[in-house]
């Protein structure tokens, strides 16, 4: 049940959904694999948008050089865990939500245990390998996996639901070079929106994901564009699964 608090913070976006799909929202779990540039406004957005549990996965400390695009992080943050900044940037912009940070590196190891029991996986990571590990964990788990990634102007998401769109491992059968790639703040606001706007439709059950479509997002032209991905009958994470429809509303 929403709180009248609860009903004047999100009183511009209830007419929208209604409170069916605010309680939606709030009864949710999202996990993010990130706290940098993908994840800061993924979180952000999540956040204020009521997503009632987020649990947020990083490990490095934060530097002055991850300023211009990790917006939960401020020049006063620098030497401190992200996990440390993330959990209060976020508490700050809604209290009314939890938020579990998580200081660790996601691994082979400790991944199944991290996500847990989740409705959905952000892959705001800037390295494959694991990438490739949050898209397994989401097929085993049945979840959908919002993938997002940028360099320089540049960047892509697409909306992988299990047992009915490619997954991650069809679209990139093989991990690009490793590389510190260089990138302007405003890509990956418009990428990590793009996935927490995906993240909201799932939840609440409207309009149409990125299902079966890469988006690809070109900041120097200020054009979008959009890519047709099929499954790879021969992909080792998810095989082939019976044709069904796409994406359907969640009753």
């Amino acid at each position: 049940m929403l709180s009248e608090r609860e009903r004047e913070r999100y009183k511009r976006q209830i007419p929208l959904f209604g409170d069916e799909g605010q309680e939606r929202l709030k009864s949710a779990h999202i996990f993010i694999a990130g706290a940098g540039g993908l994840g800061s406004p993924a979180a952000i957005y999540l956040a204020v948008a009521g997503v009632g549990t987020i649990t947020i996965v990083d490990m490095d400390t934060v530097e002055q050089s991850n300023l211009n695009r990790q917006v939960l992080h401020a020049d006063r943050d620098i030497g401190k865990k992200k996990t440390v900044s993330a959990i209060a940037k976020l508490q700050d912009y809604n209290p009314d939500i939890t938020v579990n940070a998580i200081d660790t590196t996601i691994s082979e190891e400790n991944i199944h245990d991290l996500v847990g029991r989740v409705d959905g996986i952000v892959d705001a990571m800037d390295n494959y390998p694991v990438r490739y590990l949050l898209n397994r964990v989401a097929l085993e788990k049945k979840v959908p996996f919002f993938h997002g990634a940028i360099r320089g102007f540049y960047g892509q998401a697409t909306t992988i639901i299990p047992g009915q769109t490619p997954c991650l491992a069809c679209i990139f059968k093989k991990a690009p070079p490793k590389e510190t790639s260089p990138v302007i703040g405003a890509t990956a606001g418009v990428i990590g929106t793009v996935q927490a706007t995906e993240v909201v439709k799932y939840l609440v059950g409207q309009g149409d994901l990125l299902a079966g479509r890469l988006f690809i997002w070109d900041g120097l032209c200020a054009k979008a564009e959009e890519i047709t991905i099929v499954q790879d009958p021969s992909c080792p994470a998810c095989g082939s699964p019976t044709p069904t429809t796409l994406y359907k509303e969640k009753s």
